[in-house]
């Protein structure tokens, strides 16, 4: 079985992103890596380099800023790296740069492409989330549940959108948790650390992601709310779900050196969980 990895970058270190350990938690399960580096203002392309890997493929690119529209760069460079991944191959893997795998799914992931990897009406392997926000101690059940992260190479599916998902080719069918026939689970789990920052680096953060997604410039109203601390934590903050488990090994230093959690109430006894869950329904 041949598994190509892909991803994209562009001014990671400045974010904060853990795209070092994104990209080392996938090369146990790659024969070949492609890293489509974009013209960063930061030393991204030099921390790719210096993982040091021979399985590491770096594709060098300009980003065009009439696509920021939407996110629709992020789904054009995806594809970047999509398209640059062996052909002939049995899987590729896409992982963005604020997700991470654990060591201990590394295993079951394996063994779900092998699996599969001669049905080829399934294009896709479909992972479940733990999503992270504000620390490395609570998670949000809210948000999405799950994502298609293992595709089939060679022109078979495209990014779309904003990249958080892929269509067949040739009819662009998305392929949702309806399609079923088009993708199976695969045994594992994405650890999504997007929202775990510093406060300060989360607020850029925060309004780097909203003007991608503008037309034009914001007013001077929008730009003072999106300046606020209470724009970047969500309003469901003090009623998430308390995690459990471990994180991954490659994300242990920052982990460590990461501010302890305040103690807050349980979410059993808040008012506001109940409101929350009428409003937006339970999620486990």
């Amino acid at each position: 079985m041949y598994v190509s990895g892909f991803t994209f970058c562009r001014n990671l270190v400045k974010l904060d992103y853990p795209f070092l350990e994104s990209i080392r938690s996938v090369l146990p399960l790659v024969d070949e890596f492609v890293v489509v580096v974009g013209d960063s203002e930061d030393e991204t392309l030099e921390k790719v380099l210096s993982i040091g890997d021979p399985k590491i493929r770096i594709v060098e690119t300009v980003w065009d800023m009439n696509l920021k529209k939407d996110g629709l760069i992020y789904a054009q460079q995806t594809n970047i790296a999509l398209e640059h991944c062996r052909p002939s191959g049995d899987w590729a893997f896409y992982i963005q740069g604020d997700e991470v795998i654990h060591e201990e799914d590394l295993s079951g992931i394996r063994q779900s492409m092998l699996r599969y990897k001669d049905d080829r009406s399934i294009l896709g392997l479909m992972l479940k989330y733990h999503h992270f926000v504000g620390d490395y101690w609570s998670i949000d059940p809210w948000a999405y549940r799950r994502s298609i992260r293992i595709v089939r190479p060679g022109k078979a599916v495209r990014s779309v959108g904003d990249a958080v998902g892929f269509a067949r080719e040739p009819d662009g069918l998305y392929i949702g948790k309806k399609e079923k026939n088009l993708w199976r689970y695969a045994d594992g789990r994405v650890y999504h650390y997007g929202w775990v920052k510093d406060p300060r680096v989360l607020r850029e953060k925060f309004m780097n992601r909203v003007l991608w997604y503008w037309e034009g410039n914001p007013t001077e109203e929008d730009k003072k709310a999106l300046a606020s601390e209470e724009v970047y934590i969500p309003e469901n903050y003090g009623i998430l779900k308390k995690f459990r488990g471990t994180h991954p090994k490659v994300m242990q230093e920052r982990v460590s050196k990461f501010p302890a959690s305040s103690v807050r109430r349980s979410r059993w006894l808040n008012p506001e969980f109940y409101l929350y869950v009428l409003k937006h329904g339970f999620k486990g």
